[in-house]
């Protein structure tokens, strides 16, 4: 079973690039992507050169902004678009496909955004609604999460830890603790688990020559259940895969 999660930065810009391709080399079992920026329609169009995949798609009400989505080669069991509260979906971050033995979440979750303006919703509100929900989910069986979490969780995840801490949005101690109560609550990150003491990044800024310089964070996530560590097999960052801000990463069970 392999599983890519993907930030694509736009899914119909990134399937003008290498998109369809990558994905078909990948041959992946489930498929995630985050900030799609399109309507289910759109995003439909946009991959329709891919073939055996079921396709959930969800949008924001706001045009062009955010947006996930799921392909599965399997039919799942069921898919629940959104948390279940109003507030915090309006915005398309959340999909859940259930399988026979655990399931898929994909999350884009809010940036804090410049001059840290979300940072009391993003931890506040939403790091507590989304954990609160996947504990709700594991009552049933073991969650795979997976996404751009928007937080780089520890000095290794990014290049300068020092002047970015409590400055820069995805690196402010609110997001970390957000992410390290999943951590504690049963949850295990996967690639770090493995991984220990690897530096790798995902995310690139646009500017600089950041990716050309490895100036990156570690914003995209495998985590899953404790249950389910028994199953990984690997989980990687392909940071060969070009096409977005992002890399995507892969999980193996």
């Amino acid at each position: 079973m392999k599983i890519l999660s993907f930030n694509v930065n736009g899914v119909r810009a990134c399937a003008g690039k290498t998109l369809l391709q990558d994905l078909n080399s990948l041959d992946c079992d489930v498929v995630c992507l985050q900030e799609t920026k399109a309507t289910p329609d759109q995003v439909a169009e946009a991959l329709s050169g891919l073939t055996g995949y079921h396709l959930y798609a969800y949008s924001a009400d706001k045009k062009g902004y955010s947006g996930t989505a799921i392909l599965s080669k399997e039919l799942p069991l069921s898919v629940k678009m959104g948390l279940g509260i109003v507030e915090h979906d309006n915005e398309g971050r959340v999909i859940t496909a259930e399988f026979q033995d655990y399931f898929v979440v994909t999350a884009y979750v809010p940036n804090s955004s410049s001059g840290l303006k979300r940072l009391e919703y993003r931890t506040k509100d939403w790091d507590v609604a989304f954990l609160a929900y996947l504990k709700d989910l594991e009552r049933s069986k073991p969650v795979v999460v997976c996404g751009d979490l928007n937080v780089a969780h520890q000095p290794i995840d990014l290049k300068n830890p020092k002047p970015n801490y409590n400055k820069t949005p995805g690196y402010t101690q609110l997001e970390i603790d957000g992410l390290t109560t999943m951590l504690n609550s049963g949850l295990v990150d996967t690639y770090r688990h493995l991984n220990p003491t690897t530096v790798k990044y995902s995310w690139w800024s646009y500017r600089g020559g950041s990716r050309e310089r490895n100036v990156g964070w570690r914003l995209d996530y495998f985590l899953v259940s404790e249950s389910l560590m028994v199953k990984v097999k690997n989980s990687e960052i392909l940071n060969n895969i070009l096409g977005s801000d992002h890399c995507p990463v892969l999980l193996s069970m």
